[in-house]
């Protein structure tokens, strides 16, 4: 087996290494599906492009690819593949060349008599190659044995060389890589601004730090670059939060706590939450495209004044003008000075220049800055004024034309673009002409793909481009458009949990979006996507009440920015009754993934539409709107306002989600001083009857566990368990893993109370299990501090304080604190902190430093691990 020259430290579960997959596509189909189930077989992540064939190879893309990748496996079998025009050599052995020397090299050969003979040679070569590994194989099932034994092995001898060379710092590095995205190419021409900008950050004179330039000039990258280069200054993380999507100011709270890990299910309110998460650690925040909801930059000191050590890294067109501000102004790629000819010496000290020639090469192998190219390169980096974006754009149209054609074509229309635009700053009129130059050399088709491309949100699948091209100039032609529009560096693609998905660069969607509006579209395909995202929530509702719950959530998580957009466009388009359907109908997911604050922004803003709406929009709308309030600020107005939601939904003919709310409205009552509790005991009573003579086994059980914790509260512990009983056994039923964890949990709490310390554990190590299943990191830390609660009962003093400081970790880092949760454990603490405080601090010194991967794996036996081991891989 061939492992890299160098030592690389084993990466947790956490952080998947990747395995860049070579083959051809049509000839090898099955076998690309055989690879791509032995590599998640072996919890790793397939890095495969699948697309399929174009005339033109996105070199671009599958170098970037490589770049991100930790494996290389190449499939062979008859064919060599296509030989674009003015190349040399097929994809096929191109990504062979470009794999790092270093990067592992698994070269897969499935029998023949009929193999081509430049496929033949290129075998011949890896043959010789001391840094590869080669087999033959017969078959898809033969291959998919022998690439899973052979991971295997590769893992193994890694992780022995991690264990004798691995170094924190480089751990770290993945830990930050996993939180920032990763450039698609190389960056240049920003060393003095990264330099810079660290210094600025190191100097931590100032809370926000605002990265302020035109559209296009590079922002985006440059806060990614300073992020990697400033991660030893922060030692407690780096946060990259992505606001391209956000329109709504008051979602600036939201988005920054999904992307912290916040978990907010209305129990506290977001702010705390968020301060809470903060308090104490040195974290960087950047905060990209923050320009379109720049009114709520006050909000950012608000959470700087609760969050002393947190520093932000903004990124927009406009400052922000709060206190605590220091504006970085981002300037333009430095060109030629003048606008005389320039010669090839002086054209590569051009950063511009430098950048042009790269994203060349990477669409021409073998381009270089000539004595005969230079005066054009330089002509053409002087009319795009040094933006980067525009020169990539351009760039990418050099096999098409050459450096003559674009600077000629450059010259005539450019200017006749950018008058037309008059009314945009000078820079911002360069970028948006050449988006539309650009444009100008794709098909009409193709152009309008594009267009329509701006609906979608932050990332998208081919899959969800192809269900709205119905009546579109496109239709039936999306394959063939995204791949036109990646290869004219217009679309990204990259691989996210084994799925390819696509995503629009800020100007490029923001540009999209106004040529839709421009042509009268954007209604049309507003209403396209929201019915689009309206069926697939509809599909997979039924799945979040039980069977497929886990990757129903998954699948939910992936496409949130577009059920976001979804959402605002239903509302936008004044289709009320539709988005009150489509937040409902998501009701367990926002529950269990935490986004309530979100939904409450929307449904406010139905309620201030207008327009006319059904009685159960209405109760929909109210009782998302009241959620937190029940929580925050119970009141005998909110009881009433359940009230009415219990109203309206019988009215309107749902009796289910009526006794949704007459249990929500029964906790308000628990929830304020002066609440009736007997009535509340009626009223969660009444609910369960309902719900289970409807079969919502989902209501009927998260009732059951308020009906059990009220009993617990008024002292009747029998009681109380044998409504956690019920409850854990409707869950079970529906394979409901939620219910089943809350209700599992409850019943654990209790039964180590009553001093039944073996079924406790039991009970606990099954809800540690569950959550790890639905990626719930509030049940996952309930289930720790349970475990150690348990331990520490044993007077197993390392293993208690380890499990409880990581529970403590994961509560500091998604905000959340529950007084009733830490008399689980703590007492039993307090117990061995005095007879036996060494053990216990050496285990609580042990469990700051666990990944949530490595805790678990101290809380539960191997025969459980074994059972979620896909599930950590995930992590």
């Amino acid at each position: 087996m061939v492992t890299p020259d160098t030592h690389q430290v084993i990466r947790t579960p956490d952080q998947r290494l990747r395995v860049f997959v070579s083959s051809t596509l049509r000839e090898l189909a099955d076998e690309r599906a055989a690879v791509r189930r032995a590599v998640e077989r072996m919890h790793l992540a397939p890095v495969m492009f699948e697309l399929g064939a174009r005339p033109h190879p996105p070199r671009a893309l599958y170098r970037s690819y490589l770049a991100q990748s930790d494996v290389f496996v190449g499939i062979y079998w008859n064919s060599y593949g296509w030989v674009a025009p003015d190349e040399q050599i097929s994809g096929l052995e191109d990504e062979y060349d470009l794999a790092p020397a270093s990067m592992p090299k698994l070269i897969y050969i499935k029998r023949s008599d009929a193999r081509e003979e430049r496929l033949a040679q290129l075998i011949g070569r890896i043959q010789s190659d001391d840094v590869a590994a080669y087999l033959p194989f017969d078959s898809a099932e033969d291959l998919e044995g022998r690439i899973a034994d052979d991971l295997a092995t590769l893992l193994a001898e890694r992780f022995d060389d991690s264990r004798r060379s691995a170094e924190p710092d480089e751990a770290s590095g993945s830990t930050l890589a996993a939180r920032v995205p990763v450039p698609y190419t190389t960056t240049i021409g920003r060393e003095h601004d990264i330099a810079r900008v660290r210094q600025l950050l190191a100097a931590g004179e100032h809370r926000v730090l605002s990265l302020i330039g035109p559209g296009g000039i590079g922002k985006s990258r440059l806060a990614i670059e300073v992020a990697y280069a400033s991660a030893d200054l922060f030692p407690d993380g780096v946060y990259f939060v992505p606001l391209e999507g956000v329109l709504e100011s008051s979602l600036l709270l939201p988005t920054v706590a999904y992307s912290l890990g916040i978990r907010d299910n209305g129990e506290a309110a977001l702010e705390e939450r968020i301060s809470r998460a903060l308090a104490g650690r040195r974290v960087l925040l950047v905060l990209d495209n923050f320009e379109q909801i720049v009114d709520a930059a006050p909000v950012l000191v608000r959470l700087y004044t609760v969050a002393p050590d947190a520093v932000f890294l903004v990124t927009s067109r406009i400052v922000l003008r709060i206190r605590g501000e220091q504006v970085y102004d981002v300037a333009a790629l430095t060109t030629p000075a003048g606008d005389g000819l320039a010669g090839r010496e002086r054209a590569a000290r051009s950063s511009a220049v430098a950048l042009f020639v790269d994203r060349a090469e990477a669409i021409k192998p073998g381009f270089a800055l000539t004595d005969d190219n230079a005066a054009d390169i330089v002509d053409i980096c002087r009319r795009l004024e040094g933006l980067p974006l525009a020169i990539e754009l351009a760039a990418a149209k050099v096999r098409l034309l050459g450096t003559r054609g674009i600077a000629e074509r450059l010259q005539r229309t450019l200017p006749l673009l950018t008058a037309a635009v008059r009314d945009l700053p000078e820079r911002h009129r360069t970028m948006r002409a050449t988006i539309e130059w650009s444009l100008s050399l794709l098909s009409a088709e193709h152009r309008a793909l594009l267009e329509d491309l701006g609906v979608f949100a932050r990332r998208f699948t081919i899959e969800a481009v192809e269900a709205l091209g119905a009546g579109r100039a496109w239709d039936g032609d999306a394959i063939d458009g995204i791949a036109a529009l990646v290869d004219g560096s217009l679309v990204k693609q990259e691989d996210i949990g084994g799925r390819p998905v696509l995503s629009l660069l800020a100007i490029v969607r923001e540009y999209a979006v106004g040529r839709l509006k421009e042509g009268g579209d954007a209604d049309v395909m507003r209403a396209a996507h929201a019915d689009h995202y309206l069926a697939l929530v509809t599909r997979l509702a039924p799945a979040l009440r039980g069977h497929g719950q886990a990757e129903a959530v998954a699948e939910l998580g992936l496409e949130l920015p577009n059920l976001r957009a979804a959402a605002r466009h239903l509302v936008f388009t004044d289709r009320l009754d539709d988005a009150g359907d489509f937040a409902w109908s998501m009701l367990i997911y926002w529950w269990i993934a935490g986004f309530f604050a979100e939904v409450r922004v929307w449904m406010l803003e139905l309620l201030e539409k207008e327009g006319p709406i059904s009685q159960h929009t209405r109760a929909v709308a109210w009782f998302f709107t009241l959620w937190g309030e029940l929580w925050q600020h119970p009141s005998q107005q909110v009881i009433a306002g359940l009230g009415e939601c219990v109203r309206l939904f019988r009215e309107s003919g749902d009796d289910d989600a009526s006794a949704m709310a007459l249990a929500a409205r029964a906790t308000a009552r628990v929830q304020y001083p002066d609440g009736d509790v007997g009535l509340a005991v009626d009223e969660l009573t009444e609910a369960v009857g309902k719900l289970h003579d409807l079969g919502n086994g989902w209501g009927e059980a998260i009732t059951e566990v308020s009906r059990g914790r009220l009993a617990w509260l008024r002292g009747d512990t029998d009681q109380a368990l044998a409504h956690f009983d019920h409850a854990t056994a409707v869950a079970e039923g529906g394979d409901d893993l939620f219910t089943q964890s809350m209700a599992g949990n409850q019943r654990a709490r209790l039964q180590l109370m009553r001093g039944e310390t073996d079924a406790a554990a039991d009970g606990f190590s099954r809800t540690l299990v569950l959550s790890v299943r639905l990626h719930h990191d509030e049940g996952i830390a309930y289930g720790l501090e349970g475990l150690s609660a348990v331990a520490a009962a044993r007077a197993e003093s390392w293993r208690a304080g380890a499990l409880s400081t990581a529970a403590t970790t994961i509560r500091h880092r998604i905000g959340f604190f529950d007084v009733e949760a830490f008399t689980v454990h703590t007492p039993h603490l307090e117990t061995l902190r005095e007879s036996d405080p060494e053990a216990l601090a050496a285990g609580e010194r042990a469990g700051e430093d666990m990944t949530v991967a490595e805790a678990i794996a101290v809380a539960l036996p191997e025969d459980q691990l074994a059972g979620i081991a896909d599930a950590l891989a995930h992590w």
